[in-house]
């Protein structure tokens, strides 16, 4: 096996062409967080970005796309914003993961959301499910199962809509939009719900807004940026910023106006984006992991995503473990029980809504 690595912006036309060839063979990597476009977009914004290219002979057989930081600490590719990560690589590949770090000049590789089944996954990792939409037979059969196991959701949302539409006017669905304002709008949003919950705003970095804005205008039949926003009148209610292949959608940056809030515009939005995704080809809307109600109400299955690290025995391993370790095991632990995650979100928004009064 030869490995090299390379910047994502050294990557030409071959290398790219196979990449999608590789990834389009296994269903399992169908995730936009794992094409070529969103590495490459990603190494214009970050300049620790790196791909390993793992080659048999002639034949390129894998591609492992990766930050490299200080002390040789690796993570994912635009690491704390993907919902999939891992390798997209040949079905029948063989490799030693330690001889991957080596050549990649990584102490240590850590991960939150790589994909199951990846040969990459370590004999100890934790897994957690990314909830998912099926839409692969259309958005009336999904309406369908959503009768079925979550009626009271999808009748009350139907009922609000319906009165949010009496007190306000017509609703209006913009879908697959690269209006920058209208990203704008959703980011200003975002940044709002950061603030009142407590939470980093992501949107505060640089490079994650120029990343996005950059995205917005990636439009390829196998990768794109994919804005869309419902309106009531000529007013802004709620929308989401994700990224899509020809069949798969990611959930990723989902916000709505607090002042529609009793009107749940946040779950009208997601029932009327899939329909237009169902239309537009969309088989699977992946809503990234993460306990959220309304990721359970909307539902109808699961993928699987493992966390934990690759670690070879050099200092700069030993010093993340001692750093990092042990942070993640608590954070594991309050998120696995339901009294401690209530707990620690109602800590969270007390904090937001002390900030947010400062602020003001």
């Amino acid at each position: 096996m030869r490995i090299s690595v390379v910047h994502p912006r050294e990557l030409g036309p071959s290398e790219t062409a196979r990449w999608r060839v590789l990834q389009n063979d296994a269903p399992s990597l169908d995730s936009p967080f794992l094409s070529p476009e969103f590495t490459i977009e990603t190494g214009r914004v970050r300049e620790q970005a790196r791909v390993a290219v793992l080659s048999d002979g002639p034949d390129i057989v894998g591609f492992f796309p990766f930050e490299r930081h200080q002390l040789g600490i690796g993570m994912p590719i635009a690491a704390g914003l993907t919902d999939a990560q891992g390798m997209v690589h040949a079905k029948d590949i063989e490799f030693d993961p330690q001889e991957l770090m080596k050549a990649c000049g990584l102490a240590v590789f850590e991960f939150d959301h790589l994909q199951a089944g990846q040969p990459l996954v370590p004999a100890k990792h934790t897994r957690h499910p990314s909830p998912v939409i099926d839409l692969s037979d259309g958005y009336e059969a999904y309406v369908e199962v959503l009768k079925r196991v979550s009626g009271k959701t999808y009748k009350s949302t139907a009922y609000k809509s319906r009165k949010l539409q009496r007190d306000f006017g017509e609703l209006r669905h913009e879908y697959a939009t690269t209006d920058e304002a209208v990203l704008r709008t959703l980011i200003d949003w975002k940044t709002d719900q950061y603030r009142r919950t407590g939470r980093t705003d992501r949107f505060a970095r640089p490079w994650i807004l120029r990343l996005v804005e950059n995205l917005l205008q990636s439009n390829t039949e196998h990768f794109a940026g994919s804005l869309d926003m419902i309106y009531v009148g000529d007013r802004p209610v709620a929308g989401h910023f994700g990224l899509r292949t020809r069949t798969t959608l990611a959930g990723w940056f989902p916000a709505y106006d607090p002042a529609f809030a009793k009107y749940s515009p946040g779950l009208i939005h997601h029932l009327a984006m899939a329909e237009k995704a169902a239309e537009s080809g969309i088989q699977l809307i992946d809503m990234g992991r993460g306990e959220k109600e309304y990721k359970d109400k909307l539902k109808t299955g699961e993928l699987w995503v493992a966390e934990g690290r690759i670690a070879r025995p050099t200092p700069g391993a030993g010093v993340h473990w001692l750093v990092r370790v042990p942070v993640r095991k608590a954070r594991g632990t309050v998120l696995a029980n339901s009294m401690l995650r209530e707990t620690a979100d109602l800590a969270l928004k007390t904090y937001g809504r002390i900030r947010t009064s400062i602020g003001a």
